[in-house]
Order: structure tokens, then sequence, then C-alpha cells
């Protein structure tokens, strides 16, 4: 019987070894594709300095812009190398909170595709593009708000309903409305203001249903948290009650919306500050509470 879990072990630790060397060597590949689809035909953006030429044309803030490129592309580093290193810590925790750490590596490794991206269409054409930030964002966004129960546990989530919806309904919905709504209003598709609130009361649902630093959310019973797990749980709560406060203020500037002076750059700026501290945040705090788990559980063996 020993002898059979032993193996039974084993073969999951190889083949969640395997798994993650796949999914590391995937994403090198694709990157590295990114890199090399481009077209030697079209001319160059970038100057002798190795700089964006629009940031030699005497028009606008260079010292903004050259801010906004800045922070593009190290986000697009900080993405890429957040999830080699969550994928690397996979098999370095305890079996459940793997699914954890594979969220945390998909948050990170689509947003650095999409900075890629957002990166080269301002290097090339001075524009922030909103349209891969919300390709990005109608992804990641669903991912960051599941990895709560991931972590914590099924038995920590409730049966409580809101609108007829559990927590994974409401989660999802939220981050739908908070999305949709935030697009329409900086597309100019709705009124700027409308398209803010609206997209806070999605924000408001996924607050709901996680809860606060301070309280048990509808779909989170905090007595049922592990101790070793509940400064990670309180910590990604603080990510999203507080840390996502950054992103409304970025909509404040964004030239469509037309509720501040429009100024793409400052826009940027406050939304690739935030994704960065949230993302990777996110995925550390999490890292670190299932660590904390694991050993937990090792000693416990022990």
């Amino acid at each position: 019987m020993q002898k059979k879990h032993s193996l039974r072990t084993m073969i999951t630790e190889k083949f969640s070894k395997t798994t993650s060397l796949l999914l590391i060597a995937t994403m090198t590949l694709a990157l590295a594709s990114t890199v090399s689809a481009a077209d030697p035909a079209m001319p160059s953006a970038i100057g002798e300095d190795g700089l964006p030429v629009f940031l030699d044309d005497g028009v606008g803030d260079d010292t903004l812009e050259l801010i906004t490129f800045f922070l593009f592309f190290v986000g697009y580093i900080s993405m890429g190398a957040a999830f080699v290193f969550f994928m690397s810590e996979r098999n370095n925790v305890a079996p459940q909170y793997r699914t954890t750490m594979t969220i945390s590596a998909l948050i990170v490794g689509i947003a650095a595709f999409h900075y890629y991206y957002m990166r080269g269409v301002y290097a090339d054409y001075g524009t922030v593009s909103i349209e891969y930030r919300y390709m990005d964002w109608i992804i990641t966004v669903p991912l960051m708000a599941l990895k709560f129960p991931s972590l914590v546990g099924k038995d920590a989530i409730t049966d409580a309903k809101f609108l007829g919806m559990g927590f994974t309904g409401v989660c999802f919905t939220g981050a739908l409305i908070m999305i949709g709504f935030g697009y329409l209003g900086e597309s100019g598709a709705m009124n700027g203001l409308a398209g803010l609130v609206l997209g806070g009361v999605g924000w408001a649902m996924i607050i709901v249903a996680t809860g606060t630093p301070w309280s048990s959310g509808l779909g989170v019973d905090n007595s049922k948290i592990k101790s070793e797990l509940m400064w990670s749980a309180n910590a990604l709560r603080w990510f999203i009650v507080v840390g996502w406060i950054i992103y409304p203020l970025g909509y404040l500037f964004s030239p469509e919306a037309d509720l501040l002076d429009g100024d793409q750059e400052l826009m940027a700026v406050a939304y690739n500050i935030a994704d960065m501290i949230n993302k990777i945040g996110f995925g550390i705090v999490a890292w670190m509470g299932a660590k904390k788990a694991t050993e937990a559980l090792a000693a416990s063996e022990e």
C-alpha cells in the first residue's frame, strides 16, 4: 500500500513538473514568435538612440511619454519574469495549492503578451491602445477574483446567494460588468461618467463576494480559512478593495471618457502601475500563503 502511494505521488509530481516546463517553454516560444513575426519591410519606429521616434517630434511632454514607454516595457518584462517564477514555484507547494500558482502564472503570462503589443502600438504610433488593455482585463480580472477560492479552499466558500448567483457567478458577472462598462465609457460608446459608475457596481459585487480585510464576504467564511492562509486571504482583499482604486483614477484621464482633461499618458501610467502592483502582487501573496500552508502540512505529517 505504501509503495503504491509513493508511486502515485512520484508520478503526480513528475507530471506536474512536466506541465510546468511545457507551459514555460510555450510562453518562451510564443514570445519569440511575436518578435520574429515583425515585418522587416515596415519602417522602424525606433530611432538610433533606441527610443521611439515620436519622442523627438517636439509634440507633447517628452518626459511623460518616455515614462509611459518605459512602464510599458517594464510591464512586459516584469509580467514575463513573474510567469516564470510562479510556474517554477508551482512544484514547491502542496498539490492543493498548485491551481493557485497556475492561475497566478496565467494572469501575468496573459498580461505579458498584451503588454508586448501595447508597447509596440505605443512605440510605433504614439497611441495608447485601450483595445489590447481591455482584451487583457476581460481575461485576467475574473482569474484574479477566482484565485481566492483556489487558495482558501472550497470549505471556506459559502452557499450564500447574491441575485441568485453563488460565489463564482458573482465574481464572473462583477468582472464582466466592471470591464464591459469601463470599455464602453473609454471607447466613447457611452457617457464616460455612466461607464465609471456602472463599472463600479461590478467592482462592488466582487467585494461583496470576497469580503474586506475587516470582514468575511457573502461568499467566504473566515472561520473556515486555515490560520496560516488568513494573512494571504486578507492581503488579496486589500488588493481588491484598495489596490484596484488606482484603475478608476486612471480612467479619469481617459481622453474618450471626457471626465478631466484627457491625457492618454497619465491614464497609461496609472493603469500600468496598477497592473504591476495588483497582478504580480496578487500572485506573490498567494504564493506566500501557499508556501506557509505547505510547511504547516509537512510539519503535521512529521
